[in-house]
């Protein structure tokens, strides 16, 4: 396989990750309520954080962790590394 055809299947593994990740986190804050969380403790009060929003980033980064990952592996096998089985 060529580079370019490699590099175009790169970057069309990861935009169906951060397409997975955007509609997954979207869903998440649809799903779950905006009243429902925890409150954390601060020197001068308390400050109230939803599962809404937990969820939201917990999918966005995510998705930053595979694109990472995606990235890092092609960069080895670019290097000359072999793929490990």
């Amino acid at each position: 396989m060529s580079i370019m055809a490699q590099t175009l299947q790169l970057a069309f593994k990861i935009a169906l990750v951060w397409a997975g990740g955007f509609l997954l986190a979207v869903a998440v804050r649809a799903i779950l309520p905006e009243k429902v969380g925890f409150n954390l403790g601060a020197g001068s009060g308390e400050l109230f954080v939803p599962y809404s929003r937990i969820g939201f980033w917990t999918c966005l980064l995510a998705a930053v962790t595979v694109t990472a990952l995606v990235v890092v592996r092609a960069m080895l096998v670019d290097f000359g590394l072999r793929q490990m089985r």
